[in-house]
């Protein structure tokens, strides 16, 4: 007899060719749509809507149901209730040890990751040693707890690491399958500067393939579902260390968001998280690398379950340039200016914001004025109906050398060769080392113009004025985290789109929290971003203390 997770497992691949051979006719007429003339636009619109919402309805309707559990067991340990702050403090006061703080997130990883595949490589008799050496140091330290708290504010802590990022003696494949035996020999500049400030990595997580897709699924370490449904993706491409956090194996972690991808699983997942102002945190030791001006619109950042954790980390990750952010300034929220923005203003690629996510946007509104006497003013920039355009298009951008960015198929290839049709149809065979998602991608990349269109260009020009404009050193935006809540496995390859919700933020080059603000009547995650002026990090991360003590923050999944 087959055990649960085959039969699961045959699920997921009977599903995935079923989405191969969707995606390809997807695909075959996308590449006829973008060549219409100009004056086939509306066509070309209508059938890019169209086609993938017909898809959509199509793979919802073939889908077969499964008997898999849905959630996840509730917590028991009350250790892993606690934030890292305090989880450090406690530790230093000698009220529990790290080797106790380390075992439990163990303990819950090996209770939950078999569920989630979250955690693709466990580092665990490393860190069982490296918590007893914290534990040994808090003995022999004469200095005192303030000493501690100076050096090591993370002294003891458990953490969890995106495998994008260098760990040293971990695998760095960026979900490339041709990668898989590829060992990181040092730590990414975020994950050393963690590891100097005590912290303790537990593993790796995974992502989706070269880390370019709304979902976190490779053909290396299988797929990571969501803790508060496993039928539900967890988002990408920090999907893994969103699924470990949010279902409680971990209190920290470290990602990285070129389109969205620290806020999207963070959202999904019903977890807090932040994407810098441009330079903060180093995006050096990651693969895939930044080529082109991408480093300009990636930014790495702290992914966690309390809010009171988003701060601390930031200065810890950010080293020295953390003197740029204001960060130890106090902010008074009556003094700040509140904007809010519903939607993109009814682009026709992306998906009409769901209800539930529009009418806690609004909870949140309220709440602000009634607790703070602010005035929340809805406001709306017509040039937001082109974000997906505009990210897409920025992205490809040569840098100022006039080197363009490494073309994605060259990623995927990693030193060979790949033929995007070729794979698409080994693909439908189950031959091809590479998910649908990336092979979509990779034919996308192909069809860049050399030119980028002066329209899209003149509307980030225009956009990026009046926001800059409207926020200055004081205003803080409200905008959706995503228009729909988290989606089954496999829907956002008839969804792309959707990503321009936060990738337009990346292009901006604002800093942004993600918040999560209670559960649905589906019981997912409900958030939204909180949007802040260049380098005011300190306004968004502020905000984001406030909403946990209005709405509750994270909620354990095994208890929704």
């Amino acid at each position: 007899m087959r055990s649960k997770f085959t039969i699961y497992r045959d699920k997921l691949l009977w599903e995935w060719h079923v989405c191969t051979a969707l995606y390809i006719s997807y695909h075959v007429i996308f590449a006829f749509a973008t060549m219409a003339l100009t004056i086939r636009e509306r066509v070309r619109c209508f059938l890019l809507v169209l086609v993938p919402r017909l898809f959509l309805a199509l793979f919802r309707l073939v889908s077969p149901g499964t008997k898999r559990p849905k959630h996840l067991p509730p917590i028991r340990n009350p250790l892993l209730t606690l934030s890292a702050v305090q989880l450090a403090e406690k530790i230093r006061r000698r009220e529990v040890t790290s080797v106790e703080v380390v075992q439990a997130y163990i303990d819950r990883i090996q209770e939950v990751n078999p569920l989630l595949n979250a955690l693709v490589k466990d580092r665990f008799s490393f860190a069982i040693q490296e918590a007893a050496r914290a534990d040994k140091l808090i003995e022999e330290e004469n200095g005192g707890e303030e000493v501690l708290r100076n050096r090591f504010p993370l002294l003891g802590v458990p953490l969890s690491v995106k495998e994008s990022f260098a760990l040293q003696g971990m695998p760095n494949s960026g979900g490339l399958k041709s990668r898989g035996k590829v060992l990181a020999s040092v730590d990414a500049p975020p994950v050393a500067l963690l590891k100097r400030a005590g912290a303790i990595p537990l593993g790796v997580t995974n992502t989706s393939e070269l880390c370019m897709w709304m979902e976190s699924s490779n053909y290396l370490y299988g797929i990571t579902s969501n803790p508060y449904d496993l039928e539900r993706m967890c988002g990408g491409s920090s999907g893994g260390e969103g699924s470990i956090i949010g279902g409680g194996a971990s209190v920290i972690g470290i990602g990285s968001d070129i389109g969205g991808s620290i806020r999207m699983p963070c959202f999904f997942n019903g977890i807090f998280g932040h994407k810098p102002s441009k330079d903060v945190v180093s995006n050096d030791g990651q693969f895939p690398s930044c080529t082109g001006l991408q480093n300009d619109y990636s930014g790495s950042g702290p992914m966690c379950r309390y809010a009171e954790d988003l701060l601390p980390l930031l200065k810890i990750m950010a080293g020295p340039t953390a003197d740029q952010l204001s960060i130890s300034e106090e902010v008074d929220l009556k003094k700040l200016r509140f904007f809010t923005v519903v939607d993109d203003g009814g682009s026709p690629l992306t998906s009409p914001v769901d209800n539930q996510l529009i009418q806690a946007q609004k909870m949140v509104a309220a709440r602000l004025e009634a607790d703070l006497g602010v005035t929340v003013k809805e406001v709306s920039f017509p040039q937001l109906k082109y974000s997906f355009q505009i990210w897409d298009t920025f992205l490809a951008l040569p840098d100022k050398d006039g080197q363009p960015p490494q073309p994605f198929v060259e990623l995927m290839a990693d030193g060979g060769s790949v033929w995007p049709f070729w794979e698409l149809i080994k693909r439908i065979f189950g031959r091809s080392e590479h998910t649908v998602a990336a092979i979509g991608l990779a034919l996308m990349g192909s069809s860049h113009s050399s030119k980028p269109s002066q329209f899209i260009l003149k509307q980030m020009e225009e956009l990026q004025k009046e926001m800059e404009d409207l926020l200055g050193t004081d205003g803080v935006l409200l905008y959706p985290s995503h228009p729909l809540l988290a989606p089954k496995h496999h829907h956002p390859l008839f969804t792309p789109y959707n990503i321009g919700y936060t990738g337009i933020l990346n292009i901006l080059g604002m800093p942004v929290t993600q918040c999560p603000l209670g559960l649905s009547k589906e019981r997912l995650p409900l958030g939204v971003q909180v949007v802040a002026g260049k380098l005011q990090d300190h306004l968004p991360l502020a905000v984001a203390l406030y909403l946990e003590k209005a709405f509750g923050g994270w909620v354990d999944p095994g208890m929704a």
